[in-house]
């Protein structure tokens, strides 16, 4: 009794590693490397900015920090007495667009005095992406892309090992920093308990030096973080860009052209030019020949050429025919074995005859004209 059968249709691709193509195993291409940069993607890590730049912000607080604070000092003195000549000018009653200028003028003051540290942060920032991934700006990262308004997508992301080795890095991060804060405050808490008992500028001072130590300490310990992140950036790019032998097959194909269809116009070629190598053969002077593997064809015209060149030449079945047609067409053939095999490994068709072959070939084309009777 015949049963039926259920018959599904699959595709084994599904059970393959990493999708089509199997196991991301191969080294990145040049050009999806390129491709990457293009697109902006490249091993860097930010944490290696976010570091020097509070490292330089800590130590210009802390070489520059009795200058800055008399600057602001300096500012807040011109203001406020500014504040007070207004007030004798309009007695009591100032005019909002007074009060406009004054602030105005405050804040170009405070503006002018922060730029040079903002400068330096945006110089250390701009430096240190440089040294970690050369100078090649690109756009394509600001263009807007759909996939990343979906929600799917981000969600997927949200959920991915990669948003939670984001999350752990900042636990870690925390916990360090952390870490070291309690340390260097229990270490300090001495110098914070004599604040009540000094004056406002030493207590100014002494918070001063305490806040900058601090967030050099802080600021060494997160360069070492940031150089375990670039590592990681650096492992991670690498396996992401790692190419299945699929996609290296595919690539090249699309680079070089599909093996095969190189293949069937490389033999295009071949027969063509076999094709006009047999049409100027009739017009040789000689055939020297193996005899039985070699024949090269040989034409001396002094009105073109200094020297003798090939016209013809081939192996096995090729040099059969060749000696076919020189027959056909009444050219000699001459059996010369050394000479055949050099002129056959050493001359393309179409070259020209080397001097050191030159008294071989003269002696052939002279014994053929003497027997053409042209001599």
């Amino acid at each position: 009794m015949e049963q039926n059968r259920l018959v599904l249709a699959y595709n084994l691709q599904f059970f393959a590693k990493d999708g089509p193509g199997g196991e991301k195993t191969e080294e990145p291409t040049s050009k999806k490397l390129s491709d990457a940069r293009k697109e902006g993607q490249v091993a860097k890590s930010k944490e290696i900015g976010n570091a020097f730049v509070m490292l330089a912000l800590f130590l210009m607080m802390k070489v520059y920090l009795g200058v800055i604070g008399n600057r602001f000092i300096g500012c807040f003195h011109s203001v406020y007495g500014n504040f007070a000549d207004v007030i004798k000018m309009y007695d009591g009653e100032i005019p909002f667009a007074s009060i406009q200028v004054l602030v105005r003028g405050m804040m170009l003051q405070i503006g002018i005095i922060v730029l040079p540290v903002f400068a330096a942060g945006v110089f250390i920032v701009f430096v240190c992406d440089v040294v970690q991934v050369k100078w090649k700006p690109t756009t394509k990262p600001l263009k807007p892309k759909f996939s990343k308004l979906n929600p799917v997508s981000g969600f997927k992301k949200f959920l991915s090992l990669n948003s939670l080795v984001e999350l752990v890095k900042s636990v870690l991060k925390l916990a360090v920093v952390g870490y070291v804060v309690y340390k260097y405050i229990v270490d300090e808490i001495s110098q914070i308990f004599i604040l009540y008992n000094i004056s406002l500028n030493q207590a100014i001072g002494l918070i001063g030096k305490i806040v900058t130590d601090l967030g050099i300490r802080i600021a060494l310990v997160y360069m070492l973080i940031a150089f375990l992140d670039y590592v990681y950036q650096k492992r991670k790019f690498k396996k992401d860009m790692k190419m299945t032998k699929q996609e290296v097959k595919d690539e090249y194909k699309n680079q070089e052209g599909d093996p095969q269809i190189k293949g069937k116009q490389k033999q295009k070629m071949r027969e063509a030019s076999m094709r006009r190598m047999m049409q100027q053969l009739p017009e040789a002077d000689v055939v020297i020949t193996n005899p039985t593997h070699y024949a090269v064809a040989i034409k001396y015209d002094a009105e073109k050429y200094d020297a003798p060149y090939v016209i013809a030449k081939g192996e096995d079945y090729l040099a059969q025919r060749i000696k076919d047609v020189a027959k056909e067409n009444d050219i000699e053939i001459v059996e010369n074995k050394p000479l055949a095999r050099m002129l056959y490994a050493n001359v393309e068709v179409g070259g020209l005859i080397p001097p050191e072959l030159y008294q071989s070939v003269a002696e052939v084309l002279a014994f053929v004209y003497h027997l053409k009777g042209k001599v």
